[in-house]
């Protein structure tokens, strides 16, 4: 059985507190956008010699890593201690980069709980398997619908958004994501808490020619000042016409949002790992 993985990106991100387990309150809007992987699992033969009980395979758009440390496995791990489940292959093909602020592992292993969900007619329930992902990760929850959502808490709150569907229907989004790795740690140290002026889920309802002034990550600009090609490609993208451009989470992808398809895009950022598409 195969699924398809998706990105999100933030719409919007401020950090409005610190909290006592050592996490941060944050509101966002996260949205949906059709940049996936692709997952498959299989049953693995009794005879097949894994010591493994998810034997998973990782390629495509991926640095070196511990397979068995994937958010693919640990959700099988995570429902194998409530549920019997069989033994099985799984294939992942990452075409979302890694270390973009764009949720890819996150939604790998959301994407996974759903998979055994339905191949194994666990019959979990979408409360129930947002419950499970919240386990994995503070924005995994939100991959189990996939659908535009305001989100609380430390990003596992979810109350729908209201607006950005609507907003976006047929605007174009372009994905720029170069050779750059941000420290969410480091982010977060030069972080300031405080209460946004006006909610983001106000905002993205709100036409998008007003977002430019009035929507924020807060994270852009500690990471700007560290990073400053960030800060250039967020001045190219409103160059080449972008009505709102922003960094997604902690970084370091950023996105552009276009009325019309934007040109030139690979020539522009030709360093850069680059996508586009019509919402």
């Amino acid at each position: 059985m195969l699924t398809f993985p998706c990105a999100k990106i933030n719409l919007g991100l401020n950090i409005t507190s610190e909290r006592e387990d050592g996490y941060h309150d944050l509101e966002t809007v996260f949205y949906p956008i059709p940049l996936t992987d692709a997952l498959e699992i299989k049953h693995m033969d009794p005879d097949f010699p894994s010591e493994w009980p998810c034997d998973l395979k990782v390629s495509g758009n991926v640095v070196d890593c511990d397979e068995q440390q994937n958010l693919v496995v640990k959700a099988y791990n995570l429902l194998s201690r409530d549920f019997e489940l069989p033994r099985i292959h799984a294939h992942l093909v990452k075409r979302i980069p890694s270390q973009a602020g764009l949720g890819g592992g996150s939604a790998d292993g959301a994407f996974m709980i759903r998979l055994l969900d339905e191949r194994f007619r666990l019959n979990i329930g979408i409360a129930e398997m947002e419950r499970y992902a919240a386990m994995l990760g503070s924005d995994c929850a939100f991959f189990i619908t996939a659908e535009p959502a305001f989100a609380t808490g430390r990003g596992e709150i979810l109350e729908p958004a209201d607006g950005p569907q609507g907003n976006l229907n047929g605007y174009y989004i372009a994905i720029v994501k170069p050779d750059v790795a941000v420290s969410t740690a480091e982010a977060y140290a030069h972080i300031i808490c405080r209460q946004p002026a006006k909610s983001c889920r106000d905002i993205v309802r709100q036409p998008i020619a007003t977002w430019k002034d009035e929507l924020i990550n807060d994270f852009e600009e500690p990471v700007f000042e560290s990073h400053p090609v960030l800060a250039d490609i967020k001045r190219k993208l409103y160059a080449m016409g972008a009505v709102y451009a922003q960094m997604s989470g902690s970084g370091s992808a950023l996105f552009g949002i276009f009325r019309k398809e934007p040109t030139l895009l690979k020539e522009t950022f030709a360093d850069c790992f680059t996508f586009s598409a019509q919402f």
